[in-house]
């Protein structure tokens, strides 16, 4: 996040923020882009399709369900 980007409002409260954890707005904007990118390459490895577990064998009370359907 560049700093020559914020609005007025947007870099008032980010400087907020940065004094309030003791440093200076573009350490605190060089940390909330790093963490930013961090938290969305761990986003992208945990969506990672998972392999496909084989289907369940139906309950008890589905396939009584499911003969109470089919006709005599």
């Amino acid at each position: 996040m560049d700093a020559s980007k914020l609005t007025e409002g947007q870099r008032a409260y980010e400087a907020k923020r940065a004094a309030k954890a003791g440093m200076s707005l573009e350490k605190w904007l060089a940390q909330k882009e790093k963490r930013a990118k961090e938290e969305a390459a761990a986003l992208a490895k945990s969506a990672a399709p998972e392999p496909a577990a084989p289907p369940k064998k139906p309950g008890f009370f589905s396939r009584l369900l499911e003969r109470a359907q089919k006709p005599l």
